[in-house]
């Protein structure tokens, strides 16, 4: 008896990048007894992307549109899972390449984990100068705490997975995802899975390669959303997805605070400005090898600085937000691109 996966991914004004999904998706190489279906949720595009999924999907009974009118990420990946017809789900992002095997290692690594979620290492390829220095900075430990989803040789038990990969039966035991979050609903979906006592799981095997933003004003515009959004994980569960996540939040308001301290002292505010000039310097160090050459090298200290202060921002937007009870503006409800 054939068995089947089914990828699920949300998109909106994706024209530029639909058919190289398709592609990749339609091609994927999988064990013997298994067989495929894509969904992509559409979330009222109005540059051409739905009309030409339309006729991908007209074209191979694999493909399937499905309506988005929620328009953002965590209300497309749920449009998705209930039209899903997949014993397994696996999700893909539209800026991401992907291995031919992807879904392949997906169901191996399923199968030998004994997780409820698996994926692989989130792995960043930027193109021009600006792109190589933001997917440089993206890989840095110095830059990201740590966080094993950047290393691309782990294999284990993680908080979190890049994308993910789940059998049916674990999203109709622990729900969906949360259509209250615009951002970070994958860390509140894990943090969620995690609270429920079942595991995550990484693996190198499970290639893909994302595409990050190519400039520091939409980098800075989507950390400072990703930050936004944040203390609604928290306030939801009491506790964020991981610690680290919270340092720019300490980072902006220890800037924030030598600042206002200035009428007095520029001490306080000109030393924590030096040390983290220094920080900068030794993160563009450390991330300078993957950069790709001097011109994406140069651009490191911006990049990192946009990562750390966007993200930080941000948080401090969303405590803000929750403390005045305010609802979130437009802007902070449109996913960045």
């Amino acid at each position: 008896m054939t068995r089947l996966a089914t990828i699920i991914a949300p998109c909106r004004n994706e024209r530029a990048h639909i058919d190289a999904f398709c592609d990749a998706a339609l091609a994927q190489r999988l064990p013997d007894g298994w067989a495929l279906e894509v969904l992509v949720a559409d979330g009222r595009s109005d540059d051409g992307t739905r009309e030409r999924l339309a006729e991908r999907a007209a074209g191979d009974a694999r493909l399937l549109l499905v309506d988005n009118p929620g328009r953002i990420v965590s209300s497309g990946l749920n449009a998705c899972i209930a039209r899903a017809r997949g014993e397994v789900i696996v999700r893909w992002d539209l800026h991401t390449r992907y291995a031919d095997d992807y879904v392949a290692e997906c169901l191996a690594a399923l199968a030998r984990s004994g997780a409820v979620n698996v994926g692989g290492p989130w792995v960043a390829r930027g193109e021009g100068a600006g792109g190589r220095a933001i997917a440089a900075a993206f890989q840095c430990r110095w830059v990201v705490g740590g966080a094993r989803s950047r290393d691309t040789a782990y294999e284990g038990e993680v908080d979190t997975v890049y994308l993910g990969c789940w059998p049916r039966a674990v999203l109709e035991r622990h729900g969906g995802f949360d259509e209250q979050l615009v951002r970070n609903q994958d860390d509140e979906h894990n943090l969620r899975l995690r609270r429920a006592g079942a595991r995550i799981w990484q693996s190198p095997r499970i290639r893909s390669w994302y595409r990050p933003r190519d400039s520091l004003a939409r980098l800075f515009a989507q950390q400072r959303q990703y930050g936004y959004w944040r203390p609604f994980v928290v306030r939801k569960h009491g506790q964020p997805g991981s610690w680290r996540q919270l340092a720019p939040a300490t980072l902006v308001a220890a800037l924030a605070l030598g600042l206002l301290l200035m009428p007095w002292s520029s001490w306080p505010f000109g030393a924590l400005a030096a040390a983290y000039g220094l920080y900068l310097v030794a993160a563009s160090a450390a991330a300078a090898p993957a950069a790709g050459g001097l011109d994406a090298v140069l651009r490191l200290p911006a990049a990192i600085a946009a990562y750390h202060l966007g993200y930080g921002l941000g948080t401090w937007q969303g405590l803000w937000a929750l403390a005045l009870r305010r609802a979130p503006t437009a802007a902070q409800q449109e996913l960045t691109r």
